[in-house]
């Protein structure tokens, strides 16, 4: 674990030691950053017409982001990187001594699959995911799968304001620099500041 690394799991540690942590929801999703000069890990996204980075980030109740984000090109799919995103939370979790039995994890329905859902239930959580029309050609038969509209709609003031908080940081609206490494650094930073925000 690098030093960024370690100042952000402390800020989340400082948070669930003083109780300013909601879990009994963990909203997540993805966001894409425009390469301004290029460099490594980047890809053309052909839906956002840019070259840039992604990034998949979870986050609580309140706006907090709990685990260390996840990377990969512009052009890559979100949903296969949730598998990875989901041991980091529970790292984290283990690390600071959080509880996660029993938590709604609410996702986009970009990450609608049988393999999420399932990478979700094995961790003892509960997936709030809307059903993807485009998944499955056929209507699936038995009972519907477990979704509330009201619990999707908190992701609105939750993990899109933390990406625009983000935002409001001018050296991660844009990404120059050309070495991944720096620029996830800086976002790591970036998140830290937004966890932090409650003893500013």
């Amino acid at each position: 674990m690098s030093c960024i690394d370690a100042i952000f799991a402390a800020s989340v540690r400082r948070l669930h030691d003083d109780r300013l942590l909601d879990l009994t929801v963990i909203h997540g999703d993805g966001t894409t950053t425009a390469a301004k000069k290029g460099g490594d890990n980047l890809g053309y996204s052909g839906h956002k017409h840019l070259k840039g980075d992604k990034v998949v980030a979870l986050c609580d109740r309140h706006c907090n982001v709990i685990a260390p984000f996840v990377t990969a090109a512009g052009n890559r799919n979100e949903s296969p990187l949730l598998r990875d995103a989901l041991p980091r939370l529970s790292q984290m979790a283990r690390a600071i001594g959080m509880n996660l039995k029993g938590s709604i994890v609410s996702l986009d329905g970009v990450y609608d699959c049988r393999v999420n859902r399932k990478a979700i239930y094995n961790r003892g959580m509960v997936p709030n995911i809307p059903e993807n029309p485009r998944a499955r050609k056929t209507s699936k038969c038995g009972r519907k799968r477990c979704f509330n509209p009201a619990i999707f709609e908190e992701r609105f003031r939750t993990i899109e304001r933390v990406f625009a908080w983000e935002d409001k940081f001018r050296r991660l609206l844009l990404r120059f620099e050309r070495i991944s490494e720096v620029h996830y650094a800086f976002k790591t930073l970036g998140y830290t500041m937004i966890n932090l925000r409650h003893h500013c």
